[in-house]
């Protein structure tokens, strides 16, 4: 554990000095790394995820998955030998979705093929907004273009985006992520992009509410434990919710430097972090 994270008097971590009823799990880069034929579990995530369970912790699984249905990572993962249902999976495709029903909306979705199954029936001719997510090879001018007009052409330009990452990792490659393509829309066009998964307070809120925690007890009850420092722990903890970085996935030496995020507490792996609840908490 990195400095500073440690009570001298009985070895307990910081981040546990304080009770914990919530647990928030980001998913690619904690449970699993994502690439290749399908990914690869992490070691031991499987067994600490089903350890949490049994002990009857309440938690939800927070990604910004937006390449598959919740259903597809539920199977995704399935594979991998975790047990997982729908429900306890909170991703922005769904959240997009229902802001787009309520407001009326008809989207101009530059998203991966894999996630428009979130978006079958919806209106999408004559856009008049546009949502953004992890299109990887679709991110081409034309289609950046045609989000611009938009935007451009609309008299209230509304832009959502499944996140705000800057990059993520696929295999043993770091890879651009939806981030900077947000921030060419959001230039280009003069607008402030919504985010609807990660790093938004919105997000988090809603995993809380999802397992019954008020916000006024969430410094109490709840800690994220993620691999992003910026969109899981950074995040969460602007919600007053504490954060713990792991070091696998995503992250990098350079995390601990960070200028402006300060995890609440660093674990090699979320085996680590479970084991460190189940003695502590």
């Amino acid at each position: 554990m990195a400095a500073g994270t440690i009570r001298e008097e009985d070895g307990r971590p910081t981040w546990l000095c304080r009770k914990i009823h919530g647990i928030l799990l980001d998913i690619s880069g904690v449970l699993y790394n994502s690439g290749g034929d399908g990914g690869s579990t992490i070691p031991g995530s499987v067994e600490a995820v089903e350890k949490l369970k049994a002990a009857g912790y309440k938690v939800r699984f927070c990604t910004n998955e937006d390449q598959c249905t919740r259903q597809g990572l539920v199977d995704k993962l399935g594979n991998l030998g975790f047990n997982l249902s729908a429900s306890e999976i909170l991703s922005p495709c769904p959240i997009g979705r229902k802001l787009i029903e309520e407001r009326k909306l008809r989207p101009y979705l530059l998203i991966h093929p894999s996630g428009l199954l979130e978006f079958n029936g919806l209106d999408c001719n004559e856009p008049n907004c546009v949502l953004i997510g992890g299109a990887e090879e679709l991110f081409t001018y034309e289609n950046m273009n045609g989000a611009f007009r938009v935007l451009l052409d609309s008299d209230d330009p509304v832009l959502m985006a499944t996140g705000y990452g800057r990059y993520y990792k696929s295999g043993s490659d770091l890879k651009l992520d939806i981030g900077p393509f947000t921030k060419a829309l959001e230039f280009a066009c003069d607008v402030k992009a919504e985010i609807i998964g990660k790093p938004a307070a919105s997000f988090f809120l809603g995993a809380l509410e999802d397992i019954n925690i008020s916000p006024e007890d969430v410094s109490i009850e709840a800690v994220m434990i993620g691999d992003d420092i910026v969109s899981d722990v950074g995040g969460a903890q602007a919600c007053n919710i504490r954060g713990v970085q792991v070091r696998t996935g995503k992250f990098r030496t350079q995390d601990e430097k960070h200028p402006t995020v300060k995890p609440d507490g660093y674990v090699d792996n979320l085996a680590a972090a479970v084991d460190l609840i189940l003695k502590y908490n």
